[in-house]
């Protein structure tokens, strides 16, 4: 038995927080090994991010300031699910609210679980294209350059360290296999 006085039944998670965009519980499991466990799980309503890639053969990067990682990271467009909307939806408003872009085409490249040992988002990945212009939308607590390179070239900077965002990774490789089977 654990000596914290947290620990409850799998039936009964322990609220620990609750804030904007994600609440986070105390749970004790039984795992299918038998053994039990006492785990801290971040509840996350998931998010989709957008492979853009123009009539250039150009994809979309956003040069973004995360204060978590302590400064600047390359990303492909992305964002949390609202409202429980479908991935789909979430996927086409980040493209313009954060790239400025509206897109014809678009192709599902699975998903991604962003750290599944404490955290339950789920992050929906498309490929974009047939892109047009729109008003692009940048929250107050965003900061965002936008940058169109060449496929190859993200993909390089996929491999020296440049890009170490997973679901930019992810969405990246997953779309330059997509693009090579047709």
């Amino acid at each position: 038995m654990s000596p914290h006085p947290t620990t409850t039944s799998p039936e009964t998670p322990v609220p620990l927080f609750q804030g904007r965009i994600i609440h986070l519980t105390q749970e004790l499991v039984r795992l299918p090994n038998g053994h039990e466990a006492e785990l801290e799980i971040v509840h996350h309503p998931g998010g989709a991010a957008v492979v853009a890639l123009d009539a250039e053969g150009r994809v979309c990067l956003l040069r973004q300031y995360r204060h978590a990682t302590g400064g600047w990271l390359w990303e492909v467009p992305a964002g949390k699910i609202d409202n429980r909307e479908p991935p789909l939806d979430t996927a086409r408003r980040e493209l313009a609210e954060e790239a400025g872009r509206e897109a014809a085409e678009w192709r599902e490249l699975g998903f991604m679980h962003s750290s599944p040992g404490i955290l339950t988002e789920v992050v929906h990945l498309y490929l974009a294209r047939d892109l047009t212009l729109t008003a692009t939308g940048h929250e107050h607590e965003e900061v965002i350059e936008v940058h169109w390179q060449p496929l190859a070239e993200a993909l390089a900077w996929c491999q020296d360290g440049r890009v170490s965002d997973a679901k930019t990774l992810i969405g990246l490789f997953r779309a330059q296999a997509v693009l090579a089977s047709r």
